[in-house]
């Protein structure tokens, strides 16, 4: 099951956004994780989904918006995606991806753009797997976008 998160759900949230930081070499910091993802959803700054299996937190994705004059839309920035360990290959990823997709879309976006690492070749193989493109090669990052 995949949800929007709400206040209500910051407390699933909280460990699963700690854990993705960690994987991203960040400091463990559950407090300030905990006041950042409530700001954001608080001021309605982002939109977080989270998945669940077996009413456990399992993994979760945020969008930021992203602003264009010259097409007059709004589009996205997948910024995180992260699936806890013992999900993993299950699909849920995907799943988290096609959610997030599918209210971009409602929203009238254009497009839905992320960044990963160069080295996430698991990562890559996601996003290639349900169809985004590869935008600008890069040392660190490589920008990712796909169509609504």
């Amino acid at each position: 099951m995949i949800i929007k998160a709400t206040l209500k759900e910051l407390d699933d949230l909280v460990g699963l956004f700690d854990a993705y930081r960690v994987f991203y070499k960040k400091e463990s910091a559950l407090a300030l994780g905990r006041e950042f993802l409530k700001a954001r959803l608080e001021r309605n700054e982002s939109h977080i989904f989270i998945a669940y299996r077996a009413s456990v937190p399992a993994g979760f994705t945020q969008l930021y918006p992203k602003y264009s004059s010259a097409r007059l839309v709004q589009n996205w920035i997948l910024n995180d995606l992260y699936v806890a360990e013992d999900f993993r290959r299950l699909g849920i990823g995907e799943q988290l991806i096609e959610e997030a997709m599918q209210f971009a879309k409602q929203q009238g976006a254009d497009f839905v753009q992320l960044e990963t690492q160069v080295e996430n070749l698991t990562a890559q193989a996601l996003y290639d797997k349900v169809g985004f493109e590869l935008q600008k090669p890069d040392q660190e990052f490589l920008l990712f976008k796909k169509l609504t």
